[in-house]
């Protein structure tokens, strides 16, 4: 089944020395690109598992394999203890591999005859044409492909970021970034605002809406991570599949990024991150995985190495993993200058090469003639540059867009140009909801939360008020004035405007005859202490940026140098604290912040995490410090008491290729805080409300048992015998306090002991809005795909024989219900 990581570990990090004249026992004798031994020891077969990788296989194998065998297939030095041994199973192994693509849904397929015949009538040159970027500036968008005029309706595609909403464009909305949609765990506020930025995207004549973003919170301090949807791969998972899914309803193209295992900013291009084949199926490509199953148009590789080969031409991840065993149909796009050659990066799977130059402006394409030589010479089959063609040209019929698509209308290099065309409809308001829905109340004594009418406060914190330059001041918003709403980098939008809270709190509090003053600088102590002083209420906001690489900001090269407050932020809410009996911290932040200087501070009766909420910011933090919104966020990630709680780190030293061991494996954020032993200070799926709820009737009904395996082999993954609904797992969730509220209930399974699994493992949530007294029944459905381990000896997933835990609660640490399930 696909293309084992592991034996390409294998030969990146030099564990093996040479080719033996015999393959080993579950070592690989074949596939596409192998170049090593082709027949196995004796008692072994070379079985073919997919066109790219064949295995020696004992004659009767099972997946119930012994150490001694499994420890043959597992990375001594890059693995993890959770990775290095097979998996005892109750289901038998998968049966004999099948060669054809499985799994393919009716949309793609549809497709793919339209496209099938539009490749038919074009030559090798269209082809590759439809592959390669025009190189950078030299049209409207981000990125261009030409006009194939032997395509009816085909004027090129426009390329364009970002995941928060159409960049370098006006008439255009700011949504909340992906990091904040992950704290609502609100399926439908994702989806909704998937829609809504698709129709803007396509509103604006861009084809491809570069996004969502899905690469993990392996690293806390990472640059990226408010670009994504945390710490864990299952909630990451869902917000891409709902994202995208949002995104293609309204006709635009979503792309998920960046594939795969681009971490950390520091040394982005000139890294490899060496993962171990089990971590690389459980956390970081699930995914991605998602992101098939949404009918995601494409996918872009990203600038690391993967176990020593550049993402955008490595066999074993883009045509093994992702087009192998996830049965991709679209089409893989380089990040931007992220191609590093013609031939060798076509034959391992990459689609399209962005922005088309080979370096910034460089005026040379390793696409383009290089690449129609290439055919001609024979470095590249005219099988697979009709490949390449067939993929982007069925995205682009998968959504439509050969019917009365908008040409572009906008200029990203030239704001005079283009007819300016305002899609932002009624968008702000979804903004705003989604803005308050993640909101995490994360303390609140004695109910200093909501408001209540006070007399007076006073607002402290230049993170409450507005960049006096205005929101775009600074270049991809490149610096840290003002309210805090988005990181910065790529991954950017111009705001229309944005609304701060000094200015929503003043509207809000003069319905109630409330006096406001404020002190709008982090440094000025003495004003702080002035404006503290005396009010019914004092209001602190402290902000922590990140963002991509590319721009230094405030000494942070992407990502954070650490996880303090910026500007003195611990400080300016000791001060504040010190003058007031009743102070309120608001934490505008891309990620989790050490709190430790001041979290049990006795004035500080009350703490929300406002994260990054868009455009409309300001109105979204007072919507719940008002009470007009109860909180229902949760944290989707880990705030730890120390940076040296987490089980991973940047790395910011190192020359030529840097590696970045993932040598923690499968234990990341609260996986690790877990299985480590470690108390958190805020657990990951935490947020108070300003209600309660009971939990109560568990019932788990069902069984993994039974049901027809596919056959290893491309689209294997997708095979509805693991991903189809067989336990239910219900409850009764009764609002038992005063006020209307959401709660978001999650489900963690905990594997038997021989799995080596994380002791929680997320795998359910909804969130559940009920009034006062109230009480519904809220069901989980699992499949066994949520109760499976990657088996890296067989190649398969497998579930875990013995008995598995199921927990129901509030947080990943405030589990209500417990009981489980023998597989």
């Amino acid at each position: 089944m696909g293309l084992t990581l592991v034996v390409l570990l294998h030969l990146a990090l030099g564990l093996l020395t040479g080719v033996q004249a015999q393959s080993g026992l579950y070592q690989q004798c074949g596939g596409i690109g192998w170049t090593g031994a082709t027949t196995c020891v004796s008692g072994a077969t070379c079985t073919v598992l997919n066109p790219y990788y064949s295995q020696c296989l004992p004659g009767a194998a099972t997946t119930s394999v012994s150490s001694s065998h499994s420890s043959s297939s597992s990375v001594s030095s890059h693995s993890s203890s959770a990775s290095s041994s097979s998996i005892s199973s109750t289901s038998t192994s998968p049966p004999a591999p099948s060669q054809t693509v499985a799994n393919v849904s009716p949309e793609w397929a549809a497709a793919y005859v339209k496209a099938q015949a539009a490749v038919a009538k074009l030559s090798v040159t269209d082809m590759v044409n439809l592959a390669t970027g025009v190189q950078w500036q030299k049209g409207p968008c981000v990125g261009n492909t030409p006009a194939i005029s032997s395509i009816p309706g085909f004027t090129g595609l426009c390329l364009q970021d970002s995941p928060v909403g159409v960049r370098y464009a006006d008439g255009t909305s700011v949504f909340p970034p992906e990091i904040n949609v992950a704290a609502t765990w609100n399926r439908t506020l994702m989806r909704q605002r998937g829609a809504a930025m698709g129709a803007e995207f396509k509103g604006k004549g861009v084809h491809v809406a570069l996004g969502p973003m899905m690469n993990l919170m392996r690293v806390p301090a990472a640059g990226r991570n408010w670009e994504g949807g945390g710490g864990d791969p299952f909630l990451s998972g869902e917000v891409a599949f709902e994202t995208i899914t949002g995104i293609q309803s309204s006709g635009a193209q979503a792309c998920a990024k960046h594939f795969i295992n681009n971490e950390q900013e520091h040394f982005r291009d000139s890294s490899s991150s060496n993962v171990d084949d089990r971590t690389e199926h459980e956390l970081y490509g699930h995914p991605f995985l998602r992101s098939v199953q949404a009918n995601v148009a494409s996918v872009m590789c990203s600038y690391n190495q993967i176990n020593g080969t550049f993402s955008c031409e490595n066999e074993k991840t883009l045509s093994g993993l992702l087009k192998g065993e996830y049965g991709f149909q679209g089409y893989v796009m380089s990040d931007w200058w992220a191609t590093h050659s013609g031939a060798p990066a076509v034959n391992a799977g990459l689609d399209m090469t962005m922005p088309g130059d080979e370096t910034l402006s460089s005026g040379t394409t390793y696409f383009g003639q290089n690449l129609v030589n290439a055919v001609n010479s024979g470095q590249v089959s005219q099988a697979r540059v009709k490949d390449m063609a067939t993929r982007i040209l069925a995205a682009w019929y998968l959504l439509g867009q050969d019917q009365n698509f908008p040409a572009v209308n906008f200029n990203s290099w030239n704001s005079g140009q283009g007819q300016h065309v305002n899609v932002s409809g009624n968008h702000a308001s979804l903004i705003r909801t989604i803005g308050a829905a993640s909101q995490i109340l994360l303390k609140n004594v004695n109910s200093a939360l909501p408001l209540k009418k006070p007399k007076t406060i006073g607002i402290i914190g230049n993170g409450a008020g507005s960049n006096p330059n205005g929101p775009n001041a600074f270049s991809d918003r490149a610096g840290d004035v003002g309210v805090l709403a988005l990181g910065w980098g790529s991954g950017t939008a111009n705001f229309p405007y944005l609304v701060a809270p000094v200015d929503a709190i003043t509207a809000r509090a003069s319905q109630d005859g409330t006096t406001v003053s404020s002190s709008l600088s982090d440094t000025d102590l003495t004003g702080a202490a002035n404006t503290a002083t005396g009010k019914d209420v004092a209001m602190v906001f402290i902000t922590a940026d990140s963002g991509e690489g590319y721009l230094t900001v405030e000494g942070n090269a992407g990502d954070r140098n650490d996880l303090q407050a910026w500007h003195g932020g611990d400080a300016l809410v000791q001060q504040v604290a010190s003058h007031n009996k009743n102070t309120i911290v608001v934490i505008n932040s891309v990620g989790p912040i050490n709190m430790e200087a001041w979290v049990n501070h006795p004035n500080v009766t009350a703490i929300v995490w406002s994260g990054l909420p868009g455009q409309e910011a300001g109105n979204a933090v007072t919507d719940v410090l008002f009470g007009a919104v109860n909180p229902g966020g949760k944290l989707p990630f880990t705030i730890g008491k120390s940076i040296s709680d987490y089980s991973a780190q940047i790395i910011t030293t190192g020359s030529g290729i840097v590696p970045i061991p993932y040598n923690e494996g499968l234990f990341i954020d609260y996986r690790h805080f877990d299985q480590a032993g470690i108390a958190p200070r805020f657990e990951f799926g935490f947020g108070l409300s300003y209600t309660t709820f009971d939990y109560s009737n568990l019932v788990i009904t069902g069984s993994t048992a039974g049901g027809t395996r596919q056959p290893p082999g491309p689209g294997s993954s997708l095979d509805p015998w693991l991903h189809d609904s067989v336990v239910t797992v219900s409850f009764t969730l009764t609002n038992n306090g005063t006020v209307d509220g959401t709660e978001v209930p999650q489900l963690y399974l905990s594997p038997p002991a021989s799995a080596k699994s994380a002791p929680q493992n997320l795998k359910g949530f909804d969130s559940v809005f009920l009034p006062a007294g109230a009480s519904t029944t809220v069901s989980f459905e699992l499949s066994r795909y949520s109760f499976s381990v990657w088996d890296v000896v067989s190649q398969s997933w497998q579930i875990p024989a013995g008995v598995t835990g199921i927990s129901v609660g509030a947080s990943s640490r405030d589990l209500r219900l417990k009981g489980s399930i023998t597989n």
